[in-house]
């Protein structure tokens, strides 16, 4: 979720460009978007007259993808690692 907003505050805002940006496959992709947009970290665009989708990140998306960047920083690096590795 979090590489996705990265990707999304990074400038991909179409889905199979995030899609990519995140190596992840379509299906999951589109289920991670569809949960981001329903609890109000990213929001739908379209171009008038298309029907083509495009994410954008609200301010909760930055506050929160914010809050989880300072967090690693202040973390030493050994903990996410270890983290990362258990899980």
């Amino acid at each position: 979720m979090l590489d996705i907003l990265a990707a999304v505050r990074g400038g991909e805002d179409k889905p199979t460009r995030i899609m990519h940006a995140i190596n992840l496959s379509w299906n999951p992709t589109q289920r991670i978007l569809s949960n981001l947009v329903k609890q109000g970290f990213l929001e739908v665009r379209t171009a008038s007259g298309r029907s083509n989708k495009r994410y954008a990140i609200t301010d909760k998306g930055v506050n929160t993808l914010d809050y989880f960047e300072k967090a690693q920083e202040i973390l030493p690096k050994e903990a996410y690692t270890y983290l990362a590795r258990s899980s």
